[in-house]
C-alpha cells in the first residue's frame, strides 16, 4: 500500500511540474465536466485549479458584470481553446463560469449572454 501512495506522489508531482498552456487547456477543458450546478465557489475553484502556467494565470481573468436582473454577477473566465496562433488570448479561447452569491449557476458563453445580455466581448478583427 505504500508502494502506491509514493507512485502516486511520483506521477502528481511529475504531472504538475511539466505543466504547459495545452495541458492547462486540456485539464480545464476535463474539469469542466466534473462541474455541477449548485456547487460552492471554493469546491469549483478546487476543480478547475489556480494555479498559473506560463505566466498564464488560471482563472485567466475574473470580471463582476451586472445581470439583466441588475444584481452582480462574478464570472470566471478559464483557458479551454488555442484558436489561433497569437500568444494573445481571445475571449473565444476562454469558457466562462459564472457564480451568484458564491454559487455556480451555469457556464458557457450561450449561458453568460442570457445571464448578462449586454455584455461585450472581445471578438478578434482580421
Amino acid at each position: 500500500m505504500k508502494k502506491l501512495g509514493v507512485i502516486l506522489l511520483l506521477v502528481l508531482m511529475v504531472w504538475g511540474c511539466g505543466s504547459s498552456l495545452e495541458q492547462l487547456r486540456t485539464r480545464n477543458r476535463e474539469n469542466l465536466l466534473r462541474l455541477s450546478l449548485g456547487m460552492s465557489k471554493f469546491d469549483v475553484l478546487q476543480i478547475m485549479g489556480t494555479e498559473t502556467v506560463e505566466s498564464v494565470n488560471n482563472p485567466y481573468r475574473v470580471e463582476t458584470p451586472k445581470g439583466k436582473d441588475g444584481e452582480l454577477y462574478e464570472v470566471l473566465f478559464y483557458h479551454t481553446d488555442k484558436k489561433k496562433k497569437s500568444d494573445l488570448i481571445s475571449d473565444s479561447e476562454l469558457t466562462p463560469i459564472v457564480f451568484k452569491d458564491n454559487v455556480l449557476i451555469g457556464w458557457g458563453w450561450a449561458f453568460l449572454s442570457e445571464v448578462v445580455p449586454n455584455y461585450q466581448y472581445q471578438i478578434e478583427v482580421k
